[in-house]
């Protein structure tokens, strides 16, 4: 015979708060699987420096004067107070940290556009969070949600994949432009693989694959962390130095030379919290260029957070009849002022993150796992230092599995129907082949009004869309429309 269960005025304020036992859940497994999602996806820590940290904006200058050890501190510090927020607003066991794919559109396809700053595009992000905000408190985010059919939203996802797994590819050195030839890539040095750095990417790779097929939880921190060993090691002993600008030493580390700081701990560096511009993109890029990124970050965003956060209730048993988590408009005005609070701190936007389903694995149901995972990103914020001696080589190879993990949604398109099958090929195969997300979600939406026109199918186009087709073709168009208006 089974004891009976405590009334609520037997259980502790925290237990009757996150109503843990209600949803069947103890204070050790919220403890073990906050620290379960914190291990999991603590390598964004060291990731998110190293990918806006590294690219130039529109001007050639750096995020935080290129100083990765600020980055990584700001990065686990909003990382911390959003998942903290997240626990303790919506009592839910998601975790919340700078979105992989996001910070590399914001880094490659924003910060980087002829006069753009890296002020610019996070004031940009600032901006895209607002409005997300603004559609979660209105209602309108079931208008946006139904706007964009769920395929071409697989697509989008699958294409940011590829787009992360080529990023990786190229700054590991796996991936080069040749020196001279008909062909634009080429495998490593003259079509081989040659240095230790590049051994220390594929043993990485051939770590993090394993760990994952192990399932090992925290397998891509733990194979970051392993070959970031082994590159310490490997230039100890062979002493091979950085790469040359001048093209010399092409089998040198492609980013941080590989050493031991003086420091492990220090006093974290807030300098870049406040780092944005909230119109200057604006008059960098024009308002029709400004609306289009939006968008494209709102999808990115916005759809990933849908599908994350029933993800996880799904996971952990949360969900109602209708599929629908509990406190549904909390989770989802934490993960918008997220995004606007990443921007505002200079680190690209914050959203949900599907590895919290580590944690559930461990037992998480409650808000108070996510207050654990944001209690250990702060802690983090004291270990900045060890970023600064992590190469390319080493966490590149989180780019090429957290890549794999996004193309296994390709399953979900339905590539006989050419109506969505083409739209969707062209999305996923543009971003990487133009090294812009933008550039593949508008040949997508592009193709898809296009193919719905032809097929006589005009009035199942939401409205939304045809205004974002005709935006996206304006877009791609801007230089001949400037010429011919110019010319006029």
């Amino acid at each position: 015979m089974s004891a009976p269960a405590p009334s609520r005025g037997d259980l502790t304020a925290v237990d009757r708060y996150f109503r843990i036992t209600e949803r069947g859940s103890t204070v050790t497994q919220e403890i073990r699987g906050g620290l379960a999602t914190f291990f999991t996806m603590a390598y964004i820590v060291v990731l998110n420096p190293l990918i806006i940290g590294t690219v130039p904006d529109g001007t050639g200058g750096f995020l935080a004067d290129g100083n990765l050890q600020v980055i990584a501190a700001c990065t686990a510090l909003v990382a911390g107070l959003m998942t903290i927020l997240m626990g303790a607003v919506a009592n839910y066991p998601l975790a919340l940290a700078t979105g992989l794919g996001l910070n590399a559109f914001v880094a490659y396809g924003i910060a980087s556009l002829p006069g753009m700053t890296w002020a610019d595009a996070m004031g940009l992000v600032v901006l895209e969070g607002l409005i997300i905000l603004v559609l979660v408190l209105t209602g309108f985010r079931e208008a946006v949600f139904r706007a964009i059919p769920a395929q071409l939203k697989t697509a989008i996802s699958v294409g940011i994949g590829l787009f992360i797994t080529i990023i990786g590819l190229v700054d590991a050195g796996v991936v080069r432009r040749p020196a001279s030839g008909p062909v634009p890539v080429e495998l490593g040095v003259g079509g081989f693989l040659a240095g230790w750095p590049t051994l220390v990417f594929v043993i990485g790779l051939f770590l993090i694959a394993a760990l994952l097929t192990l399932r090992v939880k925290g397998a891509i921190l733990y194979g970051i962390i392993s070959a970031t060993v082994l590159a310490i090691i490997v230039e100890a002993i062979f002493k091979i130095g950085p790469q040359a600008q001048d093209g010399s030493n092409p089998t040198g580390w492609g980013l941080n030379v590989p050493a031991l700081p003086d420091q492990v701990v220090q006093v974290p560096d807030f300098g870049l919290l406040g780092h944005f511009n909230l119109l200057g993109s604006f008059s960098a890029i024009g308002a029709t260029a400004v609306f289009l990124l939006i968008f494209t970050l709102m999808l990115a965003d916005f759809f990933d957070t849908m599908g994350t956060m029933v993800a996880v209730g799904a996971e952990a048993g949360l969900l109602d009849e209708e599929g629908n988590p509990p406190n549904t408009r909390r989770i989802l005005v934490v993960d918008s002022i997220a995004a606007a609070a990443g921007g505002a701190a200079g680190v690209s936007s914050n959203t949900s993150y599907i590895e919290s389903t580590a944690g559930v694995g461990e037992g998480a149901r409650t808000g108070l796992a996510s207050v654990v995972t944001g209690v250990m990103f702060l802690l983090a914020t004291f270990l900045a230092p060890l970023v600064a001696i992590v190469p390319h080589e080493a966490a590149t190879p989180a780019l090429i599995i957290v890549g794999f993990l996004m193309m296994q949604q390709v399953t979900g398109i339905d590539w006989e129907d050419l109506e969505i099958g083409i739209p969707a090929f062209l999305t996923i195969v543009v971003m990487p082949f133009t090294y812009s997300i933008a550039a593949g979600i508008g040949a997508g939406f592009v193709a898809y009004v296009a193919l719905k026109i032809v097929r006589g199918k005009a009035r199942e186009i939401h409205l939304l869309l045809w205004i974002v087709a005709v935006l996206f073709v304006i877009y791609f168009a801007i230089d001949p429309i400037k010429g011919w208006l110019g010319a006029s």
